[in-house]
């Protein structure tokens, strides 16, 4: 599906959007809900990747294809790996099954896990026996993706004498980790973060209880590109969210301030709207801890017309596309100058924007979402826009109710 986005007849945006359920809570508590099936959950991710995790950890024994959904392949082989009597084979796309997952699969092993590897070293697809995981200690590179080390603390209340893991080198992507224990604790799991060595006791059963999964962050991003490309007076409200959010990528509160967006909580609505502000010439930040908002925060600025300077995008190359070389090759066809390297993104201030180009996305949701406020400056295409269905599948029709005019081509 292609879609074209025609420049906004109007800079100032006004309305009220119901945002999904993060992904990243819904995938971490669908598991726990497998591990402890009283837990009853409600918001939950209406996302192509929570669907999936939630029909995969249903499955007992034969072919589990989570297609594109990276957090669904991490959280899936440990949680398959510590069921014992069921055995899967663990699948996905064709990208899937070049991304890494050989560090996890040697930490599950090192804890007595059965797993191979069916076709390239390294990488899915998987053959997992399941078996009651005895051993109590695991060390991790603590650079590696969150998502290893949340994958084995998942498991870990399940395991017969809990799990320390300890994690050696420095560690990134802290917040993640520490959504993964804050979402064990509110299930009376007993945790401990001190340094790098991490403590998760064993929990046999948890009471009866509910969990609202708070709207997602990485979503609400999008809407923070809008409000820093509309004019001053611009109000968007949100819901459902918290101002104690255990999401990484609510740290879009303070970046955004640099770009005039101020953040309002009440109840579970958070507004955001447009001050008038002196923009800096270049913008700098470090995204170890969000790498997930680079490509909004880089296509804010594209669309400013002001520089920045990214870091901390390590993991981005092994994404569901290689991010930093699709976000040089994409902002570059709307004239941008961008230099990248393996960790950071460098784009230079401009005083112009091509239109009518087409947006290639890269079956990556986040290129997709990335560009679409870029029509508030510009009219521009976006190529296999449905691929946004993986996180947010109501992306586009949200963005109609703020008044972008949008249609199939």
């Amino acid at each position: 599906m292609k879609l074209q986005l025609s420049k906004h007849s109007q800079n100032t945006i006004k309305g009220t959007v119901q945002v999904t359920g993060s992904k990243s809570e819904t995938n971490r508590l669908l598991l726990l809900n497998a591990l402890y099936p009283n837990l009853t959950l409600s918001n939950v991710s209406i996302s192509d990747d929570g669907r999936v995790m939630e029909a995969g950890l249903q499955k007992k024994q034969g072919q589990v294809d989570i297609h594109h959904a990276g957090t669904a392949m991490r959280f899936l082989t440990a949680f398959f790996a510590s069921q014992e009597g069921r055995e899967v084979v663990l699948t996905g796309s064709a990208r899937m099954k070049q991304r890494p997952i050989g560090v996890l699969v040697e930490a599950l092993k090192s804890l007595g896990a059965e797993i191979e590897f069916l076709e390239t070293e390294g990488c899915p697809p998987l053959k997992i026996k399941g078996k009651q995981l005895s051993k109590t200690h695991v060390s991790l590179p603590a650079n590696v993706s969150s998502q290893y080390i949340s994958a084995l603390l998942l498991i870990a209340p399940s395991l017969p004498s809990g799990l320390t893991l300890e994690l050696v080198g420095k560690i990134t992507s802290v917040p993640y980790i520490k959504m993964t224990l804050s979402l064990l604790e509110q299930l009376g799991v007993t945790t401990s973060f001190k340094e790098n060595i991490i403590t998760v006791a064993h929990k046999s059963e948890v009471p009866d209880m509910t969990l609202e999964v708070e709207s997602d962050w990485s979503s609400a991003s999008y809407f923070y590109s809008i409000l820093a490309l509309s004019a001053p007076g611009s109000e968007v409200t949100l819901r459902s969210y918290r101002n104690n959010s255990l999401q990484g990528d609510s740290v879009c509160q303070k970046i955004y301030e640099a770009f005039g967006v101020e953040t309002r909580f009440e109840d579970q609505t958070m507004t955001l709207r447009k001050r008038q502000v002196e923009l800096p010439e270049r913008f700098e930040c470090d995204l170890a801890n969000a790498p997930d908002i680079a490509q909004t925060l880089a296509v804010t600025c594209c669309g400013l017309g002001i520089g920045c300077y990214l870091t901390g995008l390590h993991t981005l190359p092994i994404k569901e596309t290689d991010r930093l070389a699709a976000m040089k090759t994409e902002l570059s066809k709307l004239g941008a100058e961008v230099d990248t390297d393996d960790k950071s993104l460098t784009l230079a201030p401009s005083t112009e924007i091509k239109e009518n180009v087409a947006i290639d996305t890269y079956h990556d949701h986040r290129m997709a979402m990335a560009f679409g406020p870029l029509a508030l400056r510009t009219s521009l295409f976006i190529n296999e826009a449905e691929v946004v269905s993986k996180s947010y599948p109501e992306y586009w029709n949200d963005l109609k109710l703020l008044g972008f005019e949008i249609k199939e081509v």
